[in-house]
This record gives C-alpha cells, sequence and structure tokens, in this order.
C-alpha cells in the first residue's frame, strides 16, 4: 500500500528511486527530506535555466516536485483527489512572467520549503511518531538552511555573520583575558557572581558557552574557579586541570596549554 504513494511523476521513477520511497523512521523521513530538498534546490539554481524553461505560463496547472532520489520534475498535479502526498503549490508558472525572475524562484522556494516540511510531517503522522519523535524531526531539518534561504543567498550571509560572530568571541575571550590578568595573572580570569536581576550582556553570554578543553566542566562563568587561556588553541582551562597557578600565570607572556606544548613541529 505504501509503494502507491509514489504519486503522480513518481510513478515514473525507477524501481531503485522507487525502493527509497518508504521512509518509517525519523531518520528515514529525514532521509527522504534532504533528497527531495536537494533536488528542488537544483531545479531552482543550478539547474534554473531548464526549470525556467519547462514553467511556460501557456500550460496547465505546474508543480514543482522533489524526489528521494535528489532529482526534481516540473509536472501537472496528481489525478487522484484526495492525492496520496500533500501536493506542491499549483501553477507556479502562471507567475513567471508577471514578476522579476529572482522574485518569482524566491516564490517557489517559499512554497517548496512548506511542501517539504508538509511531506515530512505527513510521514510523521502516517507512522505514529510521537511528540519526542517529532520533535527530533522538527530539529533535523531545521538545521538545514530552507530551499528559499539557499536561493535568495541568506544562508551564505548567515554563515558569514556566524563567522563574524566567532571572530568577535575571539575578541571577547582576549578582552576577558586581559581583566582576568589584573585578578590572577595575563591570562587567567575569575568571574565573580552577579546580582540575579543583573542581565548578561552578550560577550558575557559568549563565555557562559565555554568548556575547559582539560575535563569539559562549565566555562569561563563559574563562580570562584581560575581559569587561563591558551594563546595558540584559543581554549580556556581550569588552573587546577593543566597545573598552573595564578602567580605562574602573571609571569607568562604566551600560555600554551599541554596539548599544544606536546604537538610536534610539522616538518618543512
Amino acid at each position: 500500500m505504501i509503494d502507491r504513494e509514489i504519486r503522480g511523476g513518481e510513478r515514473a521513477m525507477k524501481g531503485a528511486d522507487a525502493a527509497l520511497y518508504n521512509p518509517r523512521t525519523v531518520e528515514e523521513v529525514f532521509r527522504d527530506f534532504k533528497g527531495r530538498r536537494t533536488g528542488m534546490i537544483k531545479a531552482l539554481t543550478s539547474d534554473v535555466e531548464k526549470f525556467f524553461q519547462m514553467c511556460d505560463p501557456e500550460k496547465e496547472n505546474l508543480s514543482l516536485y522533489g524526489y528521494p532520489s535528489e532529482q526534481w520534475e516540473v509536472n501537472l498535479p496528481a489525478e487522484e483527489v484526495p492525492p496520496e502526498l500533500p501536493e506542491p503549490a499549483l501553477g507556479i508558472n502562471f507567475a513567471r512572467d508577471g514578476m522579476a525572475e529572482k522574485d518569482w524562484l524566491s516564490l517557489v522556494a517559499v512554497h517548496s520549503d512548506a511542501w517539504l516540511v508538509s511531506v515530512a510531517f505527513y510521514f510523521g503522522a502516517r507512522f505514529g511518531f510521537d511528540k519526542a519523535d517529532r520533535k527530533r524531526l522538527f530539529n533535523m531539518i531545521n538545521e538545514l538552511p530552507t530551499i528559499f534561504e539557499v536561493v535568495t543567498g541568506t544562508a551564505k550571509k548567515q554563515v558569514k555573520e556566524k563567522s563574524s560572530s566567532n571572530h568577535g568571541s575571539n575578541k571577547s575571550k582576549s578582552s576577558s583575558k586581559a581583566r582576568g590578568s589584573e585578578l590572577h595573572g595575563r591570562h587567567s580570569e575569575v568571574v565573580q557572581p552577579k546580582d540575579e536581576d543583573e542581565g548578561l550582556d552578550e560577550e558575557e553570554e559568549d563565555e557562559r558557552e565555554e568548556t575547559c578543553g582539560a575535563c569539559g566542566g562549565g566555562g569561563p562563568s563559574s563562580l570562584d574557579e581560575p581559569w587561563i587561556f591558551c594563546d595558540f588553541c584559543e581554549t580556556w582551562f581550569h588552573m587546577k586541570c593543566v597545573k598552573m597557578t595564578p602567580a605562574r600565570a602573571k609571569q607568562i607572556k604566551q600560555y600554551k596549554c599541554p596539548s599544544c606544548s606536546n604537538k610536534r613541529a610539522r616538518p618543512d
């Protein structure tokens, strides 16, 4: 019965591709989602000229389908009513010549994102995913950029901003290191507790995410705990974990953690 869900254009898929179309676990549904997503992204990016030509406004209601095999197709909607799977947006071709190409592609991308999620959660309902499974599936999907973000370039911008944010976080660590030098040496820091009603600024929130590179314990916001920062791998360590004292740290210009110290120089 599940094989009948190869509706519309998917009826034409080869047997090998059709075999992929039977997702029952969260991982299988996510794999199905990624395959369809990849196919639709191809249509709207690398294969965009072909996609544009296939969406002739003179033709009937056309839809963009993505398949688990990472292929795509522009086709008429499924004949059966109701269809075995949720249907993508109909009539995408009618708007092709009525708006700027990039705006049209963005519109198709938005509807494609909506279709992918609806298909994934259709399978979730069909195979009885509970609340935990649905949440896990959503989180896995949410880790990927949307088709809209890929098509509009937003995804690249977000990666660039994240990289800049990480760079800023490194600067934050350096400034924290300097502040700590007033207490326990150039590379050490003890963060004093704040009143509960005081908010944390952005830099302090970044620091709260740090963990000790040796034991994995809480970051520089841990109370009454001396820390030291490695200038080479840019990692925080509990002083006790690397057998360092505040007095000794005060004399160090550049601290190199045990791991960095043990790395042999690469031959030229």
